[in-house]
């Protein structure tokens, strides 16, 4: 069967998660993904990272990352002058364009997206960044927890008074994620007028919609109440005799009836709302499932129907069985070894996985790139002695 998005080239410009976010689920899809690697750029993350000498240790280390497979890779300086006619005929034969410089970078290339439309009017450029490309703010830097600080998430994050730094990338996923669906709707809107348009996401926009629902229960924003840590029986995260962890979110009444006859506490099924009455249920719970080990728990509450599972580390995550059912984890083989991806996070009816690839090394597709733009040996050969593929802008004459 055809992939769905089969025949949609996209050029990926980026270098983090939220720019990658698109190609991943298009690359996923089918689409031909080409990442336009800044040979700059690639130099920049060897002396952050410090990228080995070993060839093989390098080559699983740019397959690991889920967000980077099913990709095609050029490696050329955007900046080079010389780089001009190929940046032309990519720009020519692609459908969309995702980068994630800040604000007036791509612009300063000459890549930016009036230029890039004069080119193919046809043409979706996608733009995520730190604050957008508007704004008082825009053209900040940041990461991140920066992001979910300017939203007022990282405030009430974690359920505590003291705000801390998150240990995954939440504002990264929602930026991706928000620039995936922004780049359906543009293709549709194409289909309708003819015409690209330029994407504008920043990561402190996407992080927002995670205050729908608390601005969804207030007369008004000032209304929120803290986020003073205080137990709730909405849910809790409980240590187990053996040490382990379990979460349950058993807020519906019903539920929260459920839960309480399975521990063996039917009388506090009444005093949900009891606020007062709380830090006492909460310190005879935590004492009460630290006497069995998760496992028991588990199957008591599981065979109760209430809404209870396992706190899981990544591994655990990712090799359970119903990620492996689900089609969540992915072992792709890189040589003689294998690595472990995330898979795509939906399922389209119908539709079978394409055949994934892990990234491999920077440029591996190059030549065949090129030659599909028309470019023939020749010229190929004089714009690797010009500096194009290298940045070595000093060999031109």
């Amino acid at each position: 069967m055809t992939a769905p998005l089969s025949g949609l080239r996209i050029l990926d410009f980026t270098r983090y998660l939220p720019g990658a976010y698109t190609g991943w689920v298009a690359g996923d899809m089918g689409a031909d993904v080409i990442r336009v690697e800044n040979p700059r750029e690639l130099a920049k993350h060897a002396r952050m990272f410090g990228h080995s000498d070993d060839p093989e240790a390098e080559r699983l280390r740019r397959a690991r990352p889920s967000y980077w497979r099913n990709r095609r890779s050029i490696v050329l300086d955007p900046g080079h002058p010389a780089a001009a006619p190929v940046l032309a005929a990519l720009v020519a034969s692609a459908d969309i364009l995702v980068e994630d410089y800040r604000p007036g970078t791509m612009a300063r290339m000459g890549l930016g997206y009036d230029a890039l439309a004069a080119i193919n009017s046809r043409l979706i450029y996608t733009s995520v960044s730190f604050t957008g490309q508007t704004g008082p703010l825009a053209g900040r830097a940041g990461h991140d927890p920066a992001a979910l600080a300017l939203a007022g998430v990282l405030s009430r994050l974690n359920g505590l008074p003291t705000p801390s730094l998150p240990g995954v990338q939440v504002a990264d996923v929602m930026a991706g994620s928000h620039a995936a669906i922004a780049v359906l709707v543009a293709l549709q809107a194409r289909e309708r007028t003819g015409r690209g348009s330029h994407v504008d996401v920043a990561m402190s926009d996407a992080a927002m919609p995670l205050l729908a629902v608390a601005l969804g229960r207030a007369s008004s924003p000032e209304d929120i109440p803290p986020t003073e840590g205080a137990w709730h029986p909405k849910g809790g995260v409980w240590q187990c005799g053996d040490g382990t962890w379990l979460c349950t979110t058993d807020m519906e009444p019903r539920y929260w009836e459920r839960f309480c006859v399975a521990v063996d506490r039917p009388d506090y099924a009444a005093r949900q709302f009891d606020v007062a009455a709380h830090p006492a249920i909460q310190a005879d719970l935590a004492a009460l499932f630290r006497t069995r080990p998760r496992a028991e728990w588990l199957r008591l509450l599981g065979d109760a129907d209430t809404q209870v599972m396992p706190v899981l580390t990544p591994a655990e995550a990712l090799r359970h069985p119903h990620a492996e059912a689900r089609g969540m984890h992915l072992r792709l083989p890189v040589g003689d070894q294998m690595v472990e991806q995330v898979g795509t996070p939906f399922r389209l009816s119908g539709v079978e996985a394409v055949d994934h690839r892990p990234a491999g090394v920077p440029g591996a597709e190059r030549d065949a790139i090129l030659e599909e733009l028309g470019f023939d040996a020749a010229a190929r050969e004089a714009l690797s002695l010009a500096g194009v593929f290298t940045g070595a802008r000093e060999a031109l004459p």
